[in-house]
């Protein structure tokens, strides 16, 4: 099926929860978001609506303990350590084909979701510009992001995904893997975040030179990183020697220190504490320009 448009329609309808106690935000928001594919016999697109289900990261029976520090000890020496062979992939096929079709799921369980969106609620002031990279048809922001931010931009591989993110003041689909270059100013951005899609950058210390370069003096990078991937995607490294949860955390550190972020470079755990059974844990890595 080619799809050659999508776009999320107003007015989806809003599951019913109790309200947070803080913002009064829905659990859930269904919406369908209609996308054209082909051409019908009278030589129109055909069109299929598809009922999608966000999660806000509020009026959850989660807790949100206060971030807990991990301390990065890893010493790296002064010129990267990596081989080539460091960044190769089991699917060496073109991204773009792998990532075409649009898939509107998340990638982390619900928990790990409103640890991250309430993480930004905390730590994000309003009047923020932000830059969103690696990103999709959700970035994960509270709600009220839209509406108390200065600008929310976004680049990410899907330009279908990207349209239907209605928390987005504008977009620019690109390939990393193939040209890590950001198509911004320099110091345009208070802060640059990225959702569990580091570990699919094969030229990740050349990506973080340029967040580096588009973020204000002073701003800062949130990286969050849980558990789970597209194995077939991630870099060999990521799922060979620094295959835990700790070391991806170190490993995320290297990249920073050689793409010129200098200490405190900073890690937390965030997950979320739930009534009962497992859920993806969820980490920060917070670098200051």
């Amino acid at each position: 099926m080619f799809i050659s448009d999508m776009t999320a329609l107003v007015g989806g309808s809003e599951s019913a929860c109790a309200a947070d106690k803080k913002n009064d935000n829905p659990r859930y928001i269904e919406s369908e978001v209609q996308m054209k594919y082909g051409d019908g016999p009278d030589g129109h697109p055909r069109t299929r609506g598809i009922l999608v289900r966000k999660f806000t990261g509020d009026s959850t029976p989660y807790k949100f303990p206060t971030p807990t520090p991990v301390k990065l000890v890893k010493e790296w020496p002064e010129t990267p350590p990596f081989e080539k062979k460091d960044f190769f992939r089991a699917d060496e096929g073109d991204d773009e084909n792998f990532y075409t079709l649009p898939r509107l799921v998340y990638h982390i369980d619900e928990p790990a979701v409103a640890s991250l969106t309430q993480y930004y609620r905390a730590n994000i002031p309003a009047g923020s510009s932000i830059l969103d990279i690696c990103s999709s048809w959700v970035s994960h922001y509270p709600l009220e992001f839209k509406d108390k931010m200065k600008r929310i931009s976004a680049t990410g591989m899907n330009a279908l995904e990207l349209k239907a993110n209605d928390q987005l003041t504008d977009f620019e689909p690109k390939n990393l893997n193939v040209d890590p270059t950001l198509p911004y100013e320099d110091n345009a951005f208070d802060f640059v975040t990225c959702v569990v899609s580091i570990d699919y950058l094969i030229h990740p210390i050349e990506v973080l030179k340029e967040v580096r370069r588009v973020l204000k003096p002073g701003g800062k990078v949130l990286i969050s990183q849980s558990n789970r991937c597209f194995p077939s995607k991630a870099i060999s490294m990521w799922l060979g020697k620094y295959s835990s949860d700790r070391a991806h955390l170190e490993l995320i550190n290297g990249y920073a220190q050689y793409a010129g972020f200098t200490v405190p470079r900073k890690a937390f755990d965030i997950t979320a504490t739930v009534p009962e059974g497992s859920r993806d844990p969820m980490y920060i890595v917070e670098l200051t320009k």
